[in-house]
């Protein structure tokens, strides 16, 4: 099963990369999708370690830790935005 991920703003200086074709061997929740690449360890672990601070979105929708990914889906990751 193969999907897009983009990574934006932090994310994307952070990782020095702007977007990826990942394959998954079936649809997974964005929970384990996140674990998947904080398994790569050093500032990936960083990144997506952790409960907070990260945002996703599948094909432009916000989406929760528990939006399921399929197959040809574009999930995107960004930092939360703020404001002043």
């Amino acid at each position: 099963m193969n999907i897009t991920i983009c990574y934006f703003a932090s994310f994307r200086e952070k990782l020095a990369t702007q977007q990826e074709n990942y394959t998954l061997p079936n649809s997974v929740k964005v929970e384990e999708l996140k674990q998947q690449l904080a398994n790569r360890g050093g500032v990936w672990q960083e990144l997506f370690a952790c409960t907070q601070g990260v945002l996703v979105a599948i094909n432009q929708e916000m989406a929760t830790l528990e939006s399921v990914v399929n197959e040809g889906d574009e999930v995107a990751f960004f930092p939360p935005v703020t404001g002043g």
